[in-house]
């Protein structure tokens, strides 16, 4: 099946005997077996992914889960309580006192966060990596896990994920990655040799800005370190998210399509406005990473980033506090378009950011997009 019926057909086992088009919400915490025998059984089973306990799920969970799987074109998907949940559990579970743990420096900034205050803490040392030549370097060291996001959490760069799992390989390490911009909707991350797949589903799979969601896709022996940590630490999610989630994921495609026309034509007005020094969006033909997303992507989500010319705080604030359309808030890959300072790590602990190098991060929901491109051109002229 192709992608769009995959998204209309996957995850509804459960929907026939409900006599429903959709699988029913299943809560529970005691599963009930009819007998000892069944009961034992129940263990010889994969963690999450057989009923046994409230806290590995119910038939809610497993619909989504298989239905994530078979979109990552892999045997098995984890659901976690969020997606910072679930690159925890990834990170957590291969780390290993004495050995490295190599992530790129453009990760999401909870992920540095858990890197440098909770794996240094247990002896893990983590080495961040600006470019493939440099991860090649750090492989010679003996190393647990490769961690990587694309694009960029702010400045959207791009890696060349295909050349970052051969280097890896060839050393026996295994790769993770932060799916989440893509969705498997544009990007395929198992089959450029990722091992071990992550998405905040919070954002695009669910598309609602209403629940709390991470899902770890990959093989059953890539993900058995992940599951095994989830099952001993209790990192799960409530039937009702699984629910949800299925239904949201139902119009992905069409979503993602949206999302994608609209973040286009933002960043391309964006890019002549006389305030705008540079618009950081690979799928741009001009952008630095369009050559590398153009081979790994075949589409782009709604978020991107863009650099102001030098303004100071009190333009800065201006420019944001007076936009109509965008919300200023956490988080993206809902309807509605959001706004947010971007600011690199090494800056994170200035009372003000400097003139130079000002970066706006945009979510661009499913608004049409000269209204939004209106509402910002109105707050360029409050500066």
């Amino acid at each position: 099946m192709r992608f769009n019926t995959q998204l209309a057909q996957l995850g509804r086992a459960s929907a026939t005997a409900a006599q429903a088009v959709n699988p029913p919400l299943v809560r529970a915490s005691t599963t009930l077996f009819s007998s000892l025998a069944e009961y034992k059984k129940s263990y010889d089973g994969v963690v999450f992914e057989s009923p046994r306990y409230g806290r590995t799920g119910t038939g809610t969970t497993f619909e989504l889960q298989t239905a994530m799987a078979a979109l990552e074109n892999t045997e098995s998907c984890i659901a976690t309580a969020s997606g910072l949940s679930a690159i925890a559990a990834v990170l957590l579970s291969h780390a290993v006192p004495g050995r490295q743990i190599l992530v790129f420096e453009g990760v999401y900034g909870r992920t540095r966060t858990l890197c440098e205050k909770e794996l240094n803490r247990l002896g893990v040392k983590v080495r961040f990596f600006s470019s493939e030549a440099e991860l090649r370097e750090r492989l010679e060291a003996p190393t647990t896990l490769v961690y990587v996001e694309v694009p960029a959490s702010l400045t959207m760069q791009m890696l060349d994920v295909e050349a970052v799992c051969h280097d890896a390989h060839a050393a026996g390490v295994p790769v993770a990655c932060d799916s989440t911009w893509g969705t498997p909707a544009f990007f395929h991350p198992h089959a450029l040799g990722v091992d071990i797949s992550i998405h905040s589903a919070t954002k695009y799979i669910n598309g609602h800005s209403d629940l709390m969601l991470g899902l770890i896709t990959g093989t059953y022996e890539a993900l058995e370190p992940a599951r095994t940590w989830c099952d001993r630490y209790g990192s799960h999610v409530a039937p009702d998210v699984c629910w949800l989630a299925l239904r949201g994921l139902r119009t992905l495609g069409v979503r993602m399509q949206r999302h994608q026309e609209n973040a286009v034509a933002v960043a391309t007005w964006l890019r002549g406005q006389e305030r705008v020094k540079a618009v950081y969006f690979p799928v741009l033909p001009e952008d630095r990473g369009h050559a590398l997303w153009k081979k790994q992507f075949s589409g782009g989500g709604g978020p991107f980033s863009f650099e102001f010319e030098a303004c100071d705080e009190a333009a800065f604030s201006r420019f944001i506090d007076n936009l109509q359309l965008f919300g200023l808030g956490t988080s993206w890959g809902g309807v509605d378009s959001l706004v947010m300072p971007a600011i690199p790590h090494h800056l994170r602990a200035l009372p003000v950011q400097p003139d130079e190098g000002r970066l706006v991060r945009l979510h661009i929901g499913l608004a049409d997009p000269q209204d939004l491109c209106a509402d910002l051109q109105q707050a360029f002229e409050q500066m």
